[in-house]
């Protein structure tokens, strides 16, 4: 339910959700088309760029805060070098795909799609690893003042930056996390930070996936 949900979860969902309509985009995508393959090498890197804003907030604020709130560190540092696998597999998956945009053939297609499908595996074990055993751990911490710095530090983003990321995880959101961030900010901020900030993502990245 939407109830039992994190932002964390949201932007998870977000992310499985951008995979799957990837992967089902380049298996139907005819080849020879290359206005479809530089869209889809542009929503690709829409979500690239969102992924690694995310993981690089929980380096940078994140992890560093549990440690000093006692977490255990042996499961912190593996969630370093889940983040240093992803990275690893992001930029392989990027090149993949440019190397479709530019030439749309069936083998660059074919390609960039089993790449795609081996980052997606790399993903998931982060995203399944973190949700199973470190966001238990979160939960026992949130009312600490070092975890609400945290979440205030979080907050504190550019009017653009933040449209064109709520923009993004409500374009095909699931309805519990839809319902979710319904719930958690305010209806006239969502609208405002989407349809004014949010521009950029809804003209240039949301026709991708109509």
């Amino acid at each position: 339910m939407a109830e039992q949900l994190t932002m964390n979860h949201v932007i998870h969902n977000a992310v499985r959700r951008d995979l799957s309509r990837l992967d089902a985009a380049l298996a139907a995508a005819p080849p020879g088309n290359t206005a479809r393959a530089r869209d889809l090498a542009k929503a690709y890197t829409n979500l690239r760029t969102e992924l690694t804003h995310h993981h690089q907030q929980e380096d940078r604020l994140v992890f560093p805060a549990l440690g000093r709130l006692g977490i255990d560190r042996t499961l912190l540092e593996e969630m370093d070098h889940e983040h240093e696998a992803m990275v690893a597999a992001l930029t392989e998956t990027a090149a993949a795909m440019d190397g479709y945009a530019a030439s749309a053939t069936a083998e660059s297609s074919a390609t960039a799609r089993q790449s795609v499908g081996s980052t997606t595996e790399v993903i998931e074990r982060h995203l399944a690893h973190e949700e199973g055993e470190l966001d238990p751990q979160v939960a026992r911490v949130v009312d600490t003042e070092e975890w609400k710095a945290v979440e205030r530090a979080f907050r504190k983003q550019s009017p653009v930056r933040s449209g064109r990321f709520f923009a993004w995880l409500l374009d095909g959101a699931d309805p519990d996390s839809a319902a979710y961030l319904r719930s958690s900010v305010p209806p006239p901020v969502i609208f405002v930070l989407t349809k004014v900030f949010g521009r950029g993502y809804t003209k240039d990245i949301a026709p991708v996936w109509r």
